[in-house]
């Protein structure tokens, strides 16, 4: 074999993996895209901020910024960003109530692109909303009652940012979404590249055993111990679409999968979602180490109940 020839053939191999992967995102999230758009045309996020609107008391927040976590939840974390920054003029909220609605936010949003990848990965519906949306408002109240009573963080919160102008078109709204779509196609690449490179140095077996003692805490198998870094560093989306294929290919079992997705569903995208919150006025202890050790103690609860250790039928 020439040299070309062995160095084009796991560079083939790399490509035609990724894009794999990426075709398995995109069958997913393009429907749902697109149905998520038309249903926000339609008043979506208006009917659901109405529904949200009386819940919201139970977190100590006031019923008018349910608008807020229900553009999240259809739609994604920056438009709930544009609607919060829109809206908090009016109505000044303190660091600890924005903390809470960051929180709510970080663990249930864009539902209809993310619970159908999870539920690619063979995950029911159910079961991400029962996680993700009771997830949230249990840590929501528990956030709540704890900066109440410590008096805590009670000082006005200062929004970071200010969003400029967007344009509306639905042509525009095409072109981010498929400036969105290849760029998940580069992270993907990009991600299936490191990895062989952390195999081949030997960095991803000290990976393993770092992660091991948490990994176990939580119920989770070692072999899935790469996904679910991808997925708590850059995302639900990036991580299931690997996800996918570890469980296609057969190395991991259902009881991981599920697992898997609901620590992901708690607590994802560490980096780029918490930043983002940040910008609201949002404190770390919330967003951070709080979304951190709830989604560390539910995904264990959940692995030591063998009810809900096994990934259900579809």
């Amino acid at each position: 074999m020439s040299r070309f020839a062995a160095v084009a053939a796991p560079v083939k191999r790399l490509f035609h993996d990724a894009f794999s992967s990426w075709l398995v995102l995109i069958r997913l999230m393009v429907p749902a895209l697109i149905i998520v758009k038309v249903l926000d045309m339609l008043g979506g996020t208006e009917f659901l901020a109405t529904l949200l609107g009386p819940i919201m008391g139970l977190v100590g927040l006031p019923a008018e910024v349910g608008i807020v976590w229900a553009a999240a939840m259809l739609t994604s974390i920056y438009t709930a960003l544009v609607v919060f920054a829109d809206l908090s003029p009016h109505i000044p909220l303190t660091i600890a109530q924005v903390s809470v609605l960051g929180t709510l936010i970080l663990l249930a949003h864009s539902l209809p692109v993310e619970g159908a990848v999870a539920r690619a990965t063979g995950v029911a519906w159910r079961a991400t909303l029962v996680i993700r949306l009771g997830g949230a408002l249990v840590l929501g109240a528990i956030l709540n009652v704890y900066y109440s009573a410590t008096n805590s963080l009670q000082e006005p919160a200062v929004t970071l940012w200010q969003p400029e102008f967007s344009d509306p078109s639905l042509l525009a709204w095409a072109l981010s979404q498929l400036k969105m779509l290849v760029m998940v196609f580069v992270i993907i690449l990009g991600l299936m590249l490191l990895l062989r490179v952390l195999k081949a140095v030997g960095i991803e077996r000290l990976m393993h055993k770092v992660l091991a003692p948490l990994l176990r805490v939580i119920g989770i198998g070692r072999e899935a111990t790469n996904v679910t870094i991808i997925g708590f560093t850059l995302g639900l989306s990036i991580g299931a679409g690997l996800l996918i294929r570890e469980a296609q290919s057969g190395k991991l079992s259902r009881r991981d999968i599920f697992l898997v997705m609901a620590f992901l569903g708690l607590c994802h995208s560490i980096i780029e979602d918490t930043l983002l919150i940040l910008l609201m006025g949002a404190h770390p202890s919330a967003i951070i180490w709080a979304r951190l050790a709830f989604a560390i103690v539910v995904t264990a609860l959940i692995a030591r109940s063998g009810r809900l250790a096994p990934v259900p039928q579809q």
